[in-house]
């Protein structure tokens, strides 16, 4: 770091350079209007009444679904549900398990 010379201020380092012209050296530039504006956008002509784009091709209508069997569906989510709750407890005892342990370690 450099230190400042005798007679200045610790700002001086940060103050724009002097260019000579005066007192007016601070004062910004006049600012010039642009000799070309931006007008806007082009005119539009709307499309006649009743035009629409051209239709090419007509998609096929859509097909009807199978049949749902709600019997084996509700079967499905109860066997999903059973293996959910068969995790839940393995982890419930799993996790009394481990805190007995600590609980054990920091008694005795």
């Amino acid at each position: 770091m450099t230190t400042p010379s005798a007679g200045s201020s610790p700002d001086d380092h940060w103050r724009r350079p002097e260019t000579g012209d005066g007192p007016t050296a601070d004062q910004p530039l006049p600012v010039t209007p642009p000799t070309s504006g931006y007008a806007g956008p082009p005119p539009s002509v709307p499309p006649p009444a009743g035009w629409r784009p051209p239709v090419h091709l007509e998609p096929a209508p859509p097909r009807r679904l199978p049949p749902q069997d709600m019997a084996a569906l509700n079967a499905a989510e109860q066997r999903s549900q059973r293996v959910t709750y068969g995790f839940g407890a393995a982890a419930a005892v799993v996790s009394v398990a481990l805190v007995c342990l600590l609980c054990s370690r920091l008694i005795f």
